[in-house]
């Protein structure tokens, strides 16, 4: 049953490749060659990914149009107060303006998120959820720092494991930015691709329980975490290199 499953999960893996990678936020990241711009525009598509697909490529396409295909001094430039033309779902306008000159603030100070999210990276942790924690929760303080209200949105923007979320938006970013293949980018290389958590949506969801990756019920962080270690059965160094493929299935209503 094992070796049958690990057969048929590195098929999909090479099945889909970047031939396949239409449509899903990760296609935005594709359009640059700057590291920097593909930081900026991996983690805004990752905190608007949520929803349709259709909507979520929607948003990115007007945050394109905003930013003049130049995201990353878009954002470095960005001064609060700003009023944008940009909402998603529970978003506000605000939310994202708030969103936007929080993420200047860190770049002015540390230069990029990738240093910023390696001041709470612990190389003795069994994966990152304490790093993800540290990381949401400084971004959540220093909105209150700014003297902005932490609505809904902004708290749905930084999720935190501990409160027993499953951070789907977060580990898809640390995908994108720590795994290196022809999707990923292997940007943040001090974090080994075996700390990582698979991004939990309604498309894994299925497929875990359908494959018997999960015993879980509730889509939580400890079935993330369950999802991963038993992905780690075939390939304990990259487990969520599986990710793109099962998800793609189940958007696609494709069998296994």
């Amino acid at each position: 049953m094992i070796v049958n499953l690990k057969q048929k999960l590195d098929y999909h893996y090479k099945a889909f490749n970047r031939t396949k990678i239409e449509p899903d936020p990760l296609q935005f990241l594709h359009l640059f060659k700057s590291e920097d711009d593909i930081e900026v525009i991996g983690f805004i598509a990752s905190v608007f990914a949520y929803g349709s697909v259709r909507q979520i490529i929607n948003t990115l396409n007007r945050f394109l149009d905003l930013c003049a295909c130049k995201p990353f001094k878009f954002i470095q430039n960005f001064r609060a107060g700003t009023e944008i033309n940009i909402s998603h779902r529970f978003y506000t306008q605000k939310d994202v303006s708030v969103l936007f000159f929080t993420l200047a603030e860190i770049y002015k100070e540390y230069g990029s998120l990738k240093e910023f999210f390696y001041s709470f990276y612990d190389s003795e942790s069994d994966n990152l959820k304490n790093s993800i924690s540290g990381f949401s929760n400084q971004m959540l303080n220093r909105v209150v720092d700014q003297g902005e209200e932490l609505t809904n949105g902004l708290k749905f923007m930084f999720p935190i494991p501990e409160k027993g979320s499953a951070c789907k938006r977060m580990n898809l970013f640390l995908r994108w930015m720590v795994r290196k293949d022809e999707l990923d980018f292997g940007l943040w290389n001090k974090i080994p691709a075996s700390k990582l958590i698979i991004p939990v949506d309604t498309n894994i969801l299925r497929i875990s329980k359908e494959l018997e990756l999960t015993s879980r019920k509730i889509p939580d962080w400890k079935m993330a975490e369950e999802i991963t270690n038993n992905l780690k059965k075939f390939d304990p160094e990259d487990p969520v290199k599986y990710d793109f493929a099962l998800c793609h299935i189940g958007m696609r209503k494709l069998k296994f």
